[in-house]
């Protein structure tokens, strides 16, 4: 199950290393803050060498996390866990190869009317002025 989620980064918080019987590892968490009518602050984590594309962040930047959500179990208590595996600036599109190979992304597009976030791209169709005009030509109901 691969979900999305964007957001504005609030916090990173300080790696975290540890020894496995797999041998070493590394994880990072970070807070966003999402761009809905009502804003939630989410915590996610990064492992390994993903922990490499959060440092390309700073706080206050606009994201977009792709991410998986895990449980697990622990003395009979369920732990759940938003682990992000991309991270991209909020509003791209794809990366495409600039000049030096490094990756440029598309400018988040910014919502300037006055509905929220959510609705752009959608129009919505005016309501005729009575239910019972009937000046429609094409309507083919028989009353």
């Amino acid at each position: 199950m691969a979900l999305e989620i964007n957001g504005k980064l609030v916090k990173v918080m300080e790696q975290v290393t540890g020894e496995s019987r797999n041998g070493g590892w590394v994880k990072q968490e970070f807070v966003i803050e999402t761009f809905d009518q009502y804003p939630k602050k989410v915590c996610c984590s990064v492992w390994g060498d993903k922990t490499e594309q959060l440092r390309r962040f700073q706080p206050g930047d606009d994201v977009k996390v792709s991410f998986n959500v895990e449980s697990r179990e622990y003395n009979e208590r369920w732990y759940t866990e938003i682990r992000a595996w991309k991270l991209d600036p909020a509003g791209a599109v794809a990366p495409v190869q600039g000049q030096g190979g490094a990756p440029t992304y598309a400018a988040p597009q910014q919502n300037t009317g006055s509905a929220p976030a959510f609705n752009q791209g959608f129009q919505t169709a005016s309501a005729p002025a009575s239910p019972f005009d009937n000046n429609n030509e094409s309507d083919d109901l028989p009353f």
